[in-house]
């Protein structure tokens, strides 16, 4: 029996297979389908189902990995999410061990993308106060501002924010994540316990140069057991 080559399309390369089905290269726990509404175009989604249910995906995009410039975020899916947050991201392990290193001693900001924000002075500037939090658009933001937009950098025994940040693009240490990747903010007090509930910070987007979206793995958890539920409501 003779076997012949198949030349694989470069946008098969940046897939991989799972299960059957495509996921990003970049994000595994994303799975890619066709999008039939749209010439070469792809749908973005957390769940298995196929065909997928178009108002529970990410969001659909024309180029593989998505970009800014190709990719179209699904604003009910921004509403789930939200919602997710809202209710869990106070029980994230990862948001609650950096809001206790930041109650400590010279607690300032920590390389995973959150920071420690006092509330009683505001100031300006770029990347290291990430200004212009609560903007439009992003994961529903709310006006309020992110931890930024509500103090400076601090900690020790001093209560404050925190900042949810996406995990595809880490700062450097003794910095913020830049506000397209601050998912949003939760107020905790001079002992580091959470005790307000998650702001959106406003600014956030799905996709940027630096990827797509990146969750813990207790919230991207969260996060497909809320859409499934969505799901079976047809």
């Amino acid at each position: 029996m003779l076997l012949s080559r198949v030349q694989i399309a470069p946008a098969c390369r940046r897939l991989l297979s799972h299960r059957g089905i495509s996921t990003l290269n970049t994000n595994p726990h994303i799975k890619v389908f066709p999008n039939a509404s749209v010439n070469n175009g792809h749908l973005l989604t957390y769940l298995d189902t196929n065909p997928p249910t178009h108002r529970l995906a990410i969001g659909s995009t024309t180029e593989l990995p998505p970009t800014p410039q190709s990719f179209s975020e699904n604003r009910e899916f921004l509403s789930i999410l939200t919602d997710v947050l809202r209710k869990y991201a106070a029980q994230d392990p990862d948001l609650i061990a950096q809001a206790q290193a930041f109650a400590g001693p010279g607690g300032a900001t920590l390389g995973s993308g959150g920071a420690f924000f006092p509330q009683q002075h505001k100031r300006r500037g770029t990347r290291g106060t990430a200004a212009g939090l609560g903007g439009g658009g992003g994961a529903g933001g709310s006006g309020a501002g992110g931890a930024s937009a509500q103090g400076g950098a601090g900690g020790a025994g001093v209560g404050g924010h925190v900042h949810l940040s996406d995990l595809r693009n880490p700062p450097d240490f003794g910095r913020i994540a830049w506000p397209e990747d601050i998912l949003g903010s939760i107020e905790v007090d001079g002992s580091g316990n959470i005790i307000g509930d998650f702001e959106p910070s406003g600014t956030y987007r799905i996709v940027t140069n630096e990827g797509i979206l990146g969750l813990s793995d207790f919230l991207r958890t969260k996060l497909v057991e809320k859409l499934i539920e969505e799901e079976k409501k047809g």
